[in-house]
């Protein structure tokens, strides 16, 4: 083997050494102790795989051999997996794996100085692992801490309130190689910030309630209930709920499952995260009631891995509902009503959050979205039944089998009822989660948060729409703006180039790579846009911005590809002062930059007049 540098032969070592310091034996007995945890089940490779890593800090190859006997699974799935998703490491990393979330929101305020300051602190290059192995450091796609920024996650913790102080306080404990466990309990405070409740955040919830409502209506009462309400899905597609579980309830199948999907990875998004932790109870219980109605006797929540911190209270609460008859068999006393939920934790992929990606993850598969009919309300987890809802929409669920699907229903407009948890970020006086019944406009809301000389605000996230200040009388409502939550502030001195250029290398980085289209569209169009940013622009590059749009909505798998340029779209439709001064040609010029390649080879032969050049630009 050739090595490039004395780096490259050191980092050899360092995993040589590693392989060697941890035998086979000792491996393969502990992946089995993992493994049987789980009942030697490979749907729950994902979760074996990330308890692997937690307990021997990376998948190594005697893990994977040790996985490949004891799931009696190809080695080659086994890697699949775990080459899939971002905070899975088959290639030794630091004792301290420190990612600094790099959403547009962190940009903002100053995530990349926080960023090489530690790596000068450390001595340690980005993307890299210290010589010694303590320490790795780089960069994330947005954990949703957006409103505490700069964040940061510590083997899977996260860190808020980032300052140069804490950085360096941070570089000492990894230096003596203190625990995490004896770290500063406020580094890892974690704050939910809510400004503004409305009907769900203030709603009073005692466990057990809505079930009780519910029973007493019947399975069939409580769908009418659902209907009534017009209660539509809260992560942004708006579909009917009740609709959705009727079809559920209807189809046929050997068993009916309920998902929780909680990875909201939506830029700007962190709604989930302030239910799951003050309302944990309410989404349970949510999950419970839709198991009652469609006949369900398993439900999962799937935890995107941002929100490791909090699964142990997640499970704890599970616990406790157990304890009080409201998990497990003939909950509340009703014979015949078995129902139990588990935890399963993502490890750093957002295309998860499309439903059909996160059920196969959930069976253990990479998260690549299925093609679609079938629907999972037909052929979801493990082909059978599957309703897949937003954490808000089973939260809500409980409101209305308290108060009555009539009450919901006369809260917001006609086509969009009750209330809307908007998760709002970026250049404002108070971040947080603001409730408001559907048809708030845009200028209220922006009173509200103190935000002032607003240029723009990106409602959806990434994948959403961004609008300008003429707009901001339009309204929060499905049948006018609708989102998942995510509302960014952008005030006038920022650059509107820089947060579409954000956006384009987060859709390259999180593209999950199954179809060509996607894979090689989002690169290109990140690599336009870095262009574009290098004073290398010409009207060339924005035609060609616009064929990419028109193969990546044609020809891409899944809603990813489809909405990669609208942000690029937007931004030149309404910014277009941002991208004309990025103009600087007026014909095609290359990225690659060949005359600048050739300046060694000029050096080597000493030769530097304008014949050993290539053709300058007469422009």
């Amino acid at each position: 083997m050739v090595y490039g540098d004395a780096q490259a032969m050191l980092l050899h070592m360092i995993e040589k050494r590693i392989v060697m310091s941890q035998p086979h034996t000792d491996v393969a007995k502990q992946v089995r102790a993992i493994v049987d945890d789980f009942g030697g089940d490979p749907d729950y490779m994902l979760q074996i795989l990330r308890e692997v890593q937690e307990r021997l800090n990376w998948i190594s190859p005697a893990a994977i051999d040790a996985l490949e006997i004891a799931l009696n699974t190809p080695r080659t799935k086994i890697e699949a997996v775990a080459g899939f998703y971002a905070f899975l490491h088959t290639t030794p990393c630091g004792t301290y794996r420190v990612l600094f979330s790099d959403n547009i929101s962190d940009q903002m305020l100053g995530n990349m100085s926080l960023l090489e300051r530690m790596l000068a602190k450390l001595g340690v290059e980005r993307g890299k692992t210290a010589l010694d192995g303590l320490v790795s450091i780089d960069t994330t796609s947005c954990t949703g801490m957006c409103d505490q920024g700069p964040a940061m996650l510590v083997n899977n913790r996260a860190i808020t309130h980032l300052t140069p102080a804490r950085i360096d306080a941070i570089c000492e404990l990894i230096r003596e190689q203190t625990p995490l466990a004896a770290w500063p309990a406020q580094f890892f405070q974690v704050d939910d910030n809510i400004r503004r409740p409305g009907i769900l955040l203030n709603h009073h919830f005692a466990p057990g309630e809505a079930l009780a409502a519910a029973l007493a209506l019947g399975r069939d009462g409580m769908l009418a209930q659902i209907k009534l309400a017009n209660l539509r899905g809260c992560g942004g597609a708006g579909f009917q709920t009740g609709l959705k579980w009727e079809l559920c309830r209807n189809a046929p199948g050997s068993a009916h499952y309920v998902v929780c999907n909680a990875d909201e990875g939506e830029p700007g998004t962190f709604k989930d995260r302030v239910l799951l932790n003050a309302h944990a109870d309410q989404v349970f219980e949510g999950m419970t009631l839709c198991a009652y109605v469609i006949g369900a006797r398993r439900g999962f929540l799937y935890l995107r891995g941002e929100y490791r911190h909090l699964l142990d209270a997640l499970n704890a609460t599970l616990e406790r509902r157990r304890a009080m008859g409201l998990l497990g068999k003939a909950i509340l006393g009703a014979q015949g009503f078995d129902f139990d939920i588990e935890i399963h934790l993502g490890a750093g992929a957002y295309i998860c959050g499309e439903e059909s990606a996160l059920i196969e993850s959930l069976e253990g598969k990479r998260g690549t979205p299925r093609n679609r009919p079938p629907f999972p309300v037909t052929q979801g987890y493990l082909g059978q039944p599957t309703v897949v809802n937003n954490v808000e929409t089973l939260a809500k669920a409980c409101l209305i089998a308290r108060h009555g699907g009539a009450w919901h229903a006369a809260i917001g407009t006609a086509q969009s009822a009750g209330t809307k948890l908007l998760s709002i970020s970026g250049d404002c006086a108070r971040p947080g989660i603001y409730e408001y019944p559907f048809g708030i406009e845009i200028n209220d809301i922006l009173a509200d948060c103190g935000a002032v000389d607003v240029q723009a605000v990106q409602i959806g996230g990434a994948a959403g729409v961004c609008i300008a200040p003429d707009e901001f009388a339009r309204k929060i409502a499905f049948e006018d703006i609708p989102t998942a939550g995510s509302v960014m502030v952008f005030d006038r001195s920022r650059d509107m180039f820089e947060v579409a250029r954000n956006f384009t290398h987060f859709f390259a980085h999180e593209s999950c790579g199954f179809c060509t289209p996607c894979r090689v569209g989002t690169s290109l169009l990140a690599a336009t846009m870095d262009k574009l940013k290098e004073g290398k622009g010409s009207p060339y590059d924005f035609d060609e911005i616009k064929q990419l749009n028109q193969h990546l909505l044609l020809l891409s798998h899944c809603g990813l590809g489809h909405s990669a340029c609208n942000p690029v779209l937007e931004t030149i439709a309404k910014f277009p002062l941002a991208y004309e001064s990025r103009i600087m040609h007026s014909h095609y010029v290359p990225a690659f930059d060949l005359d600048g390649a050739l300046a060694t080879a000029r050096r080597l032969t000493q030769r530097d007049d304008s014949a050993a050049h290539l053709e300058a630009d007469h422009e």
